[in-house]
């Protein structure tokens, strides 16, 4: 495997998707692997990683081994070098410091860039055939894997390495064993006529590693036979300057194409016909200087300037008459090599299969379609091919995710609100339950002394005649005295443990008795709106109906001028609620929290126990029930009054 990920420090960006052309990279769990079968080794994903989680392999322990063991080793180096060691001022001593690795020759690639593009430019001036140039071999593995009908346009020539490799081992012997030192990382599977392949960056690893520096080194060149034009080979058009060949934008007939967006838009323009009768220059990176075998952050122009620069000085200090030497001898080296498609391509899922899968991403139109490309995919639809074909995950798509977190965050802040409103009514519930034991003590010490006062002041009542100057105060002692009654049986009412007496009731016949139980002025108008579906309920009507009619009672007292009282009922198919509305003068803020406590009442002294609430609190709770009150006392902040909701479980629980 050329390129692979480390899991640990894969943060899901996506970024590699997105620069990968051959969309090898297959997310699983949020992170990503490259597909081993699907990758051209372009390298991107590790040029993009700002992580570093995508790593190409290493060979520099299968290098040092070569060295040492005995053989002839001769260091092929590209012609990008000068891209990579700016920090050198001498090639000379670079090459002086490769040496001092052990290798017995080294020669520089720009000679096979010589032949190879000699060949290329009898190539085209000879056939009325039009190629794409073969020289990059993630071009090359990308036309066999996702573009087999044009491998026929891939010229039959090997790349500069591969030329080089051969000049080499006729002229050194064909023991020598060869290593290439440059900027791809593709290189390392393209041919099995190279030993290995190491970058530049494991050039510097292997020599740091060495203690070898530019000043404990002595100064070398490169072996002959040396390079040419072929030194500008790795820029852009670097194979048509190198070659003399005419790229002219008016007279000439080749298009060069570089970078992931670039080369890809090139081909499938090409395989649609739209491109006739032109060459193609096609390099997978923006030239061979930004490659992912060199050092991250580095310009492309610097870099451009510094090759262009030893490639002035090359031709200056050219000795013409070897180099002719030397092409008149390698250059009739067979240079030849075919090319066979390897067709890798996904079979596209059919228009209802892609279908399903946007529905499930919430794209249910094209206008849903965004095609933002957060997700590494250029469009929905092409996003969604990879999901159906296990490449990608759903939560890759940035508005699905966020539209879930909103749900999420939104559910989240629901379940918190009923959270705290458990919380409260488990409060409320403990404090009732302290309430009620001791409203139970008391009632039941209160009630022998209280029978008594009651037994004997009607007594006395009784006996006296009317024109006694004390029957007024008697019958204050037996009026108060009843209200004491009232109180007391309200605070056994309030704590007592009774069982719910289940039974199949009408809601809506329950409410029409209970409005017959209390007094309505005319000044109130009254509506029950039915929107059940089933108004039948399991309940307690005796202890409900002690329920509502406290709720209508404190309605009618809450509206002294008139005004309109509604009760509304509806229904689901495990619950009935009684929602019980008044336009009066609504109950203010810090009263709301205390109305179900007991003997907390707003009327006046004398007109309220404070029980009836806390009362029906115990009853719907006893029915394992909710209620709950909405208020209004603000004119200011629309029409005041008051509702109370109460839901019941239609069927005991």
């Amino acid at each position: 495997m050329l390129v692979y990920t480390i899991k640990e420090l894969c943060r899901t960006c996506y970024t590699c998707v997105r620069e990968c052309p051959a969309k090898a990279i297959r997310i699983v769990g949020g992170q990503a692997e490259v597909i081993d079968e699907r990758c051209i080794g372009c390298g991107n994903c590790t040029k993009v990683c700002s992580q570093g989680a995508k790593v190409f392999l290493r060979t520099t322990d299968r290098v040092l081994k070569l060295l040492h063991n005995g053989s002839d080793v001769a260091a092929i180096v590209a012609p990008s070098f000068p891209a990579e060691f700016g920090d050198i001022p001498d090639y000379h001593l670079l090459i002086g410091m490769i040496r001092a690795l052990g290798f017995k020759y080294v020669n520089e690639v720009s000679f096979g860039a010589d032949i190879v593009a000699d060949k290329y430019k009898k190539l085209l001036e000879g056939s009325d055939k039009y190629y794409i140039t073969s020289d990059c071999p993630s071009i090359v593995n990308y036309i066999k894997y996702y573009h087999p009908g044009l491998v026929d346009r891939l010229a039959p020539i090997v790349s500069p390495m591969v030329a080089m490799s051969r000049v080499v081992r006729k002229k050194f012997g064909s023991n020598t064993k060869i290593v290439f030192i440059g900027p791809c990382v593709a290189k390392k599977a393209e041919s099995s006529e190279i030993d290995e392949v190491i970058t530049f960056l494991e050039l510097r690893d292997m020599l740091t590693s060495a203690g070898i520096s530019p000043e404990k080194v002595i100064p070398s060149d490169f072996d002959p036979p040396r390079g040419g034009r072929g030194s500008i080979f790795p820029v852009t058009r670097g194979l048509l300057q190198t070659a003399h060949i005419n790229d002219d934008a008016i007279t000439g007939n080749i298009i060069a194409a570089e970078g992931r967006i670039g080369f890809q838009e090139a081909l499938k323009e090409l395989e649609a016909g739209l491109i006739k009768n032109q060459h193609m220059e096609l390099l997978c990176c923006e030239g061979c200087i930004m490659g992912p075998g060199l050092s991250k952050n580095g310009k492309q122009y610097t870099r451009r300037a510094l090759v262009s620069a030893y490639a002035s000085q090359k031709m200056d200090d050219l000795d013409h008459s070897l180099w002719e030497e030397a092409f008149d001898e390698y250059g009739k080296i067979d240079l030849s090599v075919h090319h066979k498609a390897e067709d890798h391509r996904f079979e596209i899922p059919d228009e209802t299969e892609i279908e399903d899968v946007l529905i499930s991403m919430g794209k249910f139109t094209k206008k849903d379609h965004l095609d933002c490309g957060a997700c590494g995919y250029e469009s929905c639809i092409e996003h969604a091919i990879a999901i159906k074909k296990g490449l990608a995950e759903i939560e890759m798509c940035l508005p699905y995710t966020i539209e879930k977190l909103h749900k999420s965050v939104q559910d989240l802040a629901l379940s918190n609100e009923k959270l705290s409103s458990m919380k409260e009514a488990l409060r409320q519930s403990e404090k009732l339950a302290h309430m009620g034991q001791l409203s139970a003590g008391i009632a039941h010490e209160l009630n022998n002394p209280l029978g008594v006062v009651i037994m004997y002041s009607n007594i006395l009542l009784d006996e006296c005649q009317p024109e006694d100057p004390v029957i007024e105060d008697i019958k204050l002692i037996v009026e108060q005295a009843g209200r004491c009654k009232k109180i007391v049986a309200g605070l056994l009412n309030f704590a007592r443990k009774n069982q719910v007496n289940h039974q199949i009731v009408n809601v809506k016949d329950l409410i029409n008795h209970s409005f017959e139980s209390v007094i309505i002025p005319e000044t109130i108008k009254t509506s029950i709106v039915d929107k059940t579906s089933n108004p039948d309920a399991m309940i307690d009507p005796e202890q409900i109906m002690q329920v509502t009619t406290n709720l209508i009672k404190n309605a009618v007292d809450a509206m002294h001028s008139g005004g309109e009282l509604i009760v509304t009922l509806e229904d689901t198919l495990s619950d009935v609620s009684i929602t019980i509305s008044d336009t009066g003068s609504g109950i203010k803020e810090e009263d709301r929290v205390k109305i179900f406590e007991p003997f907390y009442t707003t009327k006046g002294i004398g007109k309220g126990t404070g029980l009836g609430l806390a009362t029906a609190y115990g009853i719907v709770k006893m029915h394992k029930g909710q209620i709950s009150v909405e208020s209004n006392d603000d004119p200011g902040a629309g029409p005041t009054g008051t509702s109370f909701k109460i839901l019941l479980p239609r069927r005991k629980e």
